[in-house]
């Protein structure tokens, strides 16, 4: 189970403050302390009872791998995770071997040349017509 009989007995302890909070101004000392100790009673049990369900649900569950030998691999597949990363050391050095001064030396056979982009160059309004700005203006602004 999780925790220990601590738990239990803080827990019981509250059912009792809440049990006197509630009764103590409708009942009598006798009464009152009598409901106090079944609330304790109540809630000490329901502690480990709450205890012992979060322990199921918390419980690991062990996986089901196929152990038999004839069996084949596919009947296996998806039962686990690998959850360990690869290991990149030889690309990492290679990176870090790579110079710094802007050239592409690539260490792999890939060769693929960098091209950088070719936008289209803006035109000047400065030898346009007013008539043509004035529709361009017309048509961006929706009037």
């Amino acid at each position: 189970m999780i925790g220990t009989w601590r738990w239990n007995v803080t827990l019981g302890i509250c059912g009792v403050v809440l049990t006197l909070l509630f009764s103590l101004g409708s009942n009598g000392l006798e009464v009152t302390a009598t409901r106090c100790v079944y609330a304790f009673i109540v809630f000490f049990l329901l502690a480990y009872l709450f205890r012992a369900a979060v322990a199921i649900i918390l419980q690991p569950t062990p996986p089901s791998f196929v152990t038999a030998i004839d069996e084949s691999t596919e009947n296996i597949k998806g039962n686990s995770v690998d959850l360990s990363t690869p290991d990149q050391s030889d690309e990492l050095n290679d990176l870090l071997k790579m110079p710094l001064d802007g050239s592409t030396k690539l260490v792999k056979s890939e060769t693929s040349a960098f091209q950088p982009l070719t936008p289209p160059k803006l035109v000047s309004t400065q030898n346009k017509e007013p008539e043509e700005l004035a529709k361009a203006l017309r048509h961006l602004t929706g009037g």
